[in-house]
């Protein structure tokens, strides 16, 4: 499904904030216009204002991403549902720019912007997107990072649903990570955990031998 992509701008959302770290870098307009990538018309429309908003739609786009990683999927839904009654969008038929082999519009579905501010039509595209792309892959692919302390969001494409990272960068922190812990295990476990029988006989005052 060719809207699925649009889950996308979830993602961008959800990882303008590191919980864990407390950092957040959605602070300013350019920001928030950055996360609009080539759709720059919807991008200019975003002001101071839409800051406190983008912030509350990310919270609760994270809530659906959290849920879903904690197997929860039901209540992803729920939350998901709700914000699609709150931010309804427009599909259209669409064919600009994207031409066949024939010179003939490539025609597929797009999402029209008639919202009244920058913040309901990002949110009506990102409720839309993560819900196309949960119902064609399932919920068990929207996931939070296992490597701490990261815990951005991400979309699971993988054939085995086996993704637990956000980036390879993730992923290789956390095998170097496990790999060292494997190693301190098996250090601890080849020191000696008692005293020899030669130790144990010398510490023995002569009334006990």
């Amino acid at each position: 499904m060719e809207l699925a992509h649009y889950s996308d701008f979830a993602v961008r959302l959800v990882n303008t904030e590191e919980p864990v770290r407390s950092k957040d870098s959605l602070t300013s307009v350019e920001v928030v216009r950055d996360l609009f990538g080539e759709a720059s018309q919807m991008a200019r429309r975003v002001t101071e204002a839409d800051l406190p908003r983008f912030r509350a739609v990310r919270s609760r786009l994270r809530a659906v991403f959290t849920l879903a990683d904690e197997g929860d999927h039901t209540g992803a839904v729920d939350l998901l549902n709700s914000l699609l009654l709150e931010f309804p969008v427009s599909p259209q038929i669409s064919g600009h720019d994207i031409l066949d082999e024939n010179g003939r519009p490539r025609w597929h579905m797009h999402l029209a912007d008639h919202s009244s501010n920058a913040t309901t039509g990002y949110a009506a595209i990102c409720a839309m997107g993560l819900a196309f792309h949960l119902t064609e892959f399932g919920a068990d692919r929207l996931g939070l990072c296992q490597a701490p302390p990261c815990r951005n969001a991400y979309l699971d494409t993988s054939t085995n649903r086996s993704r637990r990272y956000c980036s390879d960068r993730c992923a290789t922190r956390a095998n170097v990570a496990a790999y060292r812990a494997r190693k301190r295990l098996e250090a601890d476990r080849s020191e000696p955990t008692g005293l020899s029988a030669e130790t144990s006989q010398e510490s023995l005052t002569p009334g006990d031998r």
